[in-house]
């Protein structure tokens, strides 16, 4: 009995070594595949997961009574059409590339006027009946272009994602201005990613392809003479609407014979901007913009007129009288010259955004700016949106913005300049204004990407419109409308 009872305790001797050791081996085991599986298979999320393709196009008009092409008086008729597309393409975990591409046409009134007399000009390029007016479009070349541009931008994040480095390099053209950019940026994040601070800085090459006023043009062209080339068989006017004598010493011509003497504007930019999450409803950043602008920092297409200087004309005599109203629509004043300001320029805009979460419907998002310039604006900025989140998909984007400025040193209206002025203009986006705007959009979200278009999910889309409105009677309208998609 004592045997057996002995080879009993050494079975159950035997067996709890052998527990022991497959327990010992599978918690070895265990430990060897999750450190394996830490090691080799971390799991890190993708600062991208999907290539995303966004295409925003709109429609703008407006209209106004202060055209800077004729002087700070005239029609300021303009109609655009543009469209944007965005394509972000996650390059691995880390790194994005963003292709931005846009295109605009427009068609303008004012700048038609370049050549206001293109639509009563003869075969043979010169009449005595040629007339113009600054109410009435021209259909002149100038009338409508192209504006093109694309920016390829690259961004690389840390592994612990509060490290942000990107680079930028931009190229724009129209007919008349081409620019090169190039800048960088760095982000930095905190107080796990609740505090944010980014600096960026950039520089643009632009080069000017001056386009001036047919006047101004054609006197320089034809060595200062008014009995040869445009002027050769027109008739100039003097006030009283008389046909002034062209070879009198009282006859117009332009104060200065050389119209643009650099055609370079460079630009160089230095962004600062800090943001706090402050709790789980609210969100506060604030930002400041340092610019320094040198060059040829005037446009070559913007007349001006003198006080102390004689009124001449091309067209109706009998239209005179009444050059200054709408129903003015056969007689042109010559210029006196372009616009001209000072080769530098120096702006700090510094501005805040405060964004509060008040409820599952409603969101609170406001927008303050304030702007310095050396050229004597001083400007402030203050907006509000109201997103309203009707439905898991649907947002309703009601909006204000109110915006006032102080005048530039050298703005003054038609006819209030004088020549003596170093620098001038009568472009009334440089004048003292204030105006409002109001917006309201909608906003349609599928998270999940139902939606296809081929390879595309649709995430998102937003159609807004917005009504603008200065004191200075300048109307305009902007519809735009953007579609998000996921590329799987």
């Amino acid at each position: 009995m004592q045997t057996e009872e002995k080879q009993v305790e050494a079975v159950d001797v035997i067996k709890k070594i052998i527990m022991k050791k497959i327990l010992i081996t599978i918690i070895v085991l265990c430990s060897f595949f999750g450190y394996s599986q830490t090691k080799d298979k971390t799991y890190k999320k993708r600062v991208l997961e999907n290539t995303e393709v966004d295409f925003l196009a709109s429609y703008y008009s407006q209209d106004g009574n202060n055209a800077a092409v004729t002087g700070g008086i005239g029609t300021e008729e303009l109609t655009d059409i543009a469209s944007n597309l965005i394509i972000s393409i996650p390059l691995n975990d880390d790194d994005v590339l963003t292709i931005d591409a846009n295109i605009s046409a427009y068609s303008s009134a004012s700048s038609s006027n370049l050549d206001p007399f293109d639509s009563n000009r003869g075969n043979d390029n010169n009449s005595t009946s040629l007339s113009g007016s600054p109410w009435v479009e021209s259909s002149g070349a100038s009338k409508s272009d192209l504006w093109g541009s694309i920016n390829l931008s690259y961004s690389h994040s840390s592994e612990d994602r509060n490290t942000i480095l990107s680079g930028n390099l931009s190229f724009a053209n129209e007919y008349d201005y081409t620019s090169f950019g190039v800048g960088g940026g760095l982000t930095k994040l905190f107080n796990e990613k609740n505090t944010e601070v980014s600096i960026s800085a950039n520089a643009y090459f632009d080069s000017w392809n001056p386009v001036f006023p047919i006047e101004l043009r054609s006197y320089l062209e034809d060595n200062q003479n008014l009995n040869n080339g445009f002027f050769s068989d027109v008739d100039i006017l003097n006030q009283d609407g008389n046909i002034a004598d062209k070879n009198s010493s009282d006859i117009w011509s332009p104060t200065h014979t050389k119209l643009i003497e650099d055609e370079s504007r460079n630009t160089y930019s230095v962004s600062l901007s800090f943001s706090q999450i402050l709790n789980e409803k609210a969100q506060f950043s604030i930002f400041a913009d340092i610019i320094q602008q040198d060059g040829w920092l005037a446009n070559p297409m913007q007349r001006v007129y003198f006080s102390d200087r004689d009124n001449y004309y091309i067209g109706n005599a009998s239209s005179i009288s009444n050059y200054t109203s709408k129903t003015n629509t056969n007689v042109f004043q010559l210029a006196d010259d372009i616009e001209r300001f000072p080769d530098t320029r120096f702006k700090i805009p510094i501005g805040a955004r405060f964004n509060y979460y008040i409820n599952e419907v409603l969101t609170l998002r406001t927008y303050y700016r304030y702007y310095y310039d050396d050229w004597g604006i001083n400007s402030n900025t203050a907006s509000v949106e109201l997103p309203i989140k009707i439905s898991d998909k649907f947002t309703l984007y009601p909006s204000y913005r109110y915006y006032n400025q102080t005048a530039a040193d050298y703005f003054a209206p038609y006819e209030k300049l004088v020549s003596t002025d170093k620098y001038y203009t009568s472009d009334n986006d440089l004048s003292k204004f204030n105006s409002n705007q109001f917006g309201f959009g909608v906003s349609y979200t599928d998270i999940f990407t139902k939606r296809r278009i081929w390879k595309l999910g649709l995430k998102n889309v937003d159609l807004r419109y917005s009504y603008y409105k200065r004191n200075t009677g300048l109307k305009s309208g902007i519809i735009t409308t953007g579609l998000k998609f996921i590329m799987n």
